[in-house]
């Protein structure tokens, strides 16, 4: 009998993400899985989910505070609205998968309350306290980095879309460079802050683009729905491609001699799963993951970790630009990064939830 699966996520592609690739694995090995997804009318999986062709229920956002402020007094009925309406969807299913966010303690806890199984995945290396709730109430606990302080740990790595997973890039260089209006032959550096964009990313760069052209590397550069980036002389140089968002994530990567991201949990997996070069810059939010995620890697040799407000145009021309015209580093770099990269944690977390729903 084909099991019914709650997937609880949602606020960010990091939740979102490895939550879409489950789901497709899921319905890979057994079309007639029942799924359903527990997420917020405000975070991406609002449009997401719809789109990959998921039922979406809504509940409240229920933020847990990290200090004592006067959210704390709002918890206790939020936290009791959220519950109530998770439970309709969680009391029928055979298990809760919750990737953290704001729906998931409540979704945790509603399952807890139906005698519901659970699995919790945490994406980052330092987890979210939905998620330290979660692993204390099951022992299908997965993560993506070792080392993840959390109880009964197993990892596993990130469930990844095929899309990524199943790219060649030697093979669709030539073409992915083509199809951003990129010369086909000519070095090429990748810039992105993800789907919010990284603003200070855009400013350094517009700030270097007319150096790293001249020095013949050409650029594609996402930056971020609503944002922008302001170059010197007015518009972009010849050879700097600009976008606030990409459908084909795939294909920049598949253009790429090297990326300069964000270390999100997302972004190093997705990059060290296709044996690409980085240069981590992690944005000091939360409870400071995004750090932790990248140290891993960098310290084998799979990429360089460079702090917010030390991403200079200066560190661009010093750093960055000999990296790039190095071609034996950038491949040594890029060989140290692929033995990070997992490219079936979707499949280990599948067999994770069909173990747990019996």
């Amino acid at each position: 009998m084909s099991p019914s699966v709650v997937l609880a996520g949602g606020g960010t592609t990091g939740h979102v993400g490895p939550l879409l690739a489950l789901a497709d694995c899921l319905r890979r090995d057994d079309p007639e899985t029942e799924i359903t997804v527990l997420g917020t009318a405000e975070g991406l999986e609002a449009t997401l989910v719809p789109a990959a062709g998921y039922p979406l229920r809504f509940i409240p956002r229920v933020p847990l505070p990290r200090h004592v402020t006067t959210d704390v007094l709002h918890l206790p009925q939020r936290l009791t609205q959220a519950v109530t309406i998770a439970s309709k969807v969680v009391q029928n299913a055979d298990v809760l998968v919750g990737f953290g966010g704001y729906v998931a303690a409540p979704a945790y806890l509603a399952a807890r309350r139906h005698s519901t199984p659970i699995v919790v995945h945490e994406a980052n290396a330092r987890p979210g306290l939905a998620n330290q709730l979660g692993a204390r109430l099951t022992r299908h606990v997965a993560v993506t980095f070792p080392d993840t302080p959390l109880p009964h740990a197993r990892v596993i790595g990130m469930p990844l879309r095929r899309q990524i997973t199943t790219l060649d890039r030697a093979a669709q260089r030539k073409s992915a460079r083509v199809h951003f209006g990129l010369k086909p032959d000519l070095l090429t550096l990748f810039v992105t802050g993800g789907s919010t964009g990284a603003q200070h990313l855009n400013d350094t760069f517009g700030q270097a683009a007319q150096a790293l052209i001249r020095a013949g590397v050409q650029v594609l550069h996402t930056t971020g729905r609503g944002k922008s980036v302001t170059f010197p002389d007015g518009g972009p140089p010849s050879g700097y491609v600009v976008a606030e968002y990409l459908d084909r994530m795939d294909l920049a990567y598949a253009a790429a001699d090297l990326v300069v991201c964000r270390s999100g949990a997302g972004n190093v997996s997705e990059v060290t799963a296709l044996g690409l070069p980085a240069a981590y810059v992690p944005l000091h939010y939360g409870n400071g993951e995004q750090k932790l995620n990248a140290e891993a890697v960098v310290a084998a040799g799979g990429g360089l970790l460079v702090d917010n407000q030390d991403c200079t145009p200066a560190w661009v021309l010093g750093t960055l630009l000999p990296l790039l015209q190095d071609p034996d580093r950038l491949a040594t770099m890029g060989r140290a990064a692929a033995r990070f990269g997992v490219l079936d944690a979707d499949e280990r977390l599948a067999d994770l939830v069909r173990a747990a729903a019996g």
